[in-house]
């Protein structure tokens, strides 16, 4: 699969997982030991530098048509639920609002079909307001939103009390709510997966009693404004920052006007991290984010101190802000002990 997705050769990638299939592999198997892990390694292999973006789009659009040629092949096994007799249990499964990773919300689709459940997948960036309409149509069961990036978090918290306000339970999933759900219990929802599998277990037993909702007036962290202040002013943190480091950082006295963007760019994402880390009131979230960015700027050969540069200006311009200062100040002291990114392939 790896290496027909290296070649750009789609009709070399269904035939892998088909014809995998066709010598028995369960469909579960390909979707969640084959496609998935290969779609991380291309994630990783493009935080290493190796693979392009556009490389990197077109090999998941290529994963995401042998998923479909997949499950064009499987039966389907909606049936009755187990222990009642009735009808199946009815999932909707979407990405929160601007969550463009779809992959891990398709996988969790498909196996939740293959073990017997009804679904309705709504893919990519559903804002609030068209779910909540979609579940008022339909005789939805449970929701199942994905998301990602932790950036997505405040957002995903707003369709999380959405939902639950009509009465529907929320599992969650994805690398956005940390590696043992700490952010899903932040923020509310009903149930938590660290992958499909889990989640197809834990609905096994039936939809998750629902909560009532916690909404960002329960958690007392966001009193101090500072999430709202910050996200408020994000265009002028940017700006700020962008002007610092053109005196702080020689090299960028050559930067093209391309570099210069792409330099904004990164400095918006950290002021978006640390908003997230500032609404989970978490800064591990932001040193996370610090630190892998760090080795994506190394492995394209960004001066070492622009980073830590950016992070001191930011510090400067949150004098009042003792929560921002002190993730910031985190963020800083992570960045002694970043490794060099990884030059082997992806063979992990």
């Amino acid at each position: 699969m790896w290496a027909a997705l290296e070649a750009r050769d789609e009709a070399a990638a269904t035939a892998a997982v088909l014809g995998a299939h066709d010598a028995g592999v369960p469909a579960e198997d390909l979707l969640l030991d084959v496609i998935g892990p290969v779609q991380a390694a291309i994630g990783a292999e493009w935080a290493a530098g190796r693979v392009g973006v556009a490389q990197e789009h077109a090999a998941t659009a290529v994963q995401d048509r042998v998923v479909a040629a997949l499950a064009h092949r499987t039966a389907d096994a909606t049936g009755p639920r187990p222990g009642t007799g009735g009808p199946p249990l009815h999932v909707t499964v979407a990405c929160v609002d601007g969550e463009w990773h779809a992959l891990p919300a398709r996988l969790l689709a498909e196996v939740l079909r293959g073990r017997g459940l009804r679904v309705d997948y709504l893919g990519a960036h559903v804002p609030t307001p068209h779910l909540i309409a979609h579940l008022h149509q339909t005789g939805t069961d449970v929701v199942a939103l994905s998301s990602s990036l932790p950036v997505r978090l405040p957002t995903a918290h707003a369709a999380v009390t959405a939902v639950q306000a009509i009465g529907l339970p929320v599992l969650v999933g994805g690398a956005a709510f940390g590696p043992d759900g700490r952010y899903a219990r932040l923020l509310g929802a009903d149930g938590w997966a660290p992958d499909a599998r889990a989640a197809a277990r834990l609905l096994a037993a039936g939809p998750p009693r629902p909560r009532p909702p916690r909404l960002a007036a329960d958690l007392p962290h966001l009193a101090d404004q500072e999430y709202t202040l910050i996200t408020r002013d994000r265009s002028r943190l940017v700006h700020r920052t962008l002007r610092g480091l053109e005196d702080a950082v020689p090299a960028m006295s050559s930067y093209t006007d391309r570099q210069r963007e792409r330099t904004a760019e990164d400095i918006a994402h950290v002021v978006d991290f640390l908003g997230a880390s500032l609404y989970a009131d978490d800064p591990e979230l932001f040193t996370g984010f610090v630190t892998w960015t760090a080795g994506v700027l190394r492995a394209r050969g960004v001066p070492g101190g622009a980073l830590a540069a950016a992070l001191d200006l930011l510090a400067e311009a949150q004098r009042d802000f003792p929560r921002a200062r002190a993730h910031l100040a985190a963020g800083r002291r992570a960045l002694l002990p970043v490794p060099a990114p990884p030059s082997q392939g992806p063979a992990s």
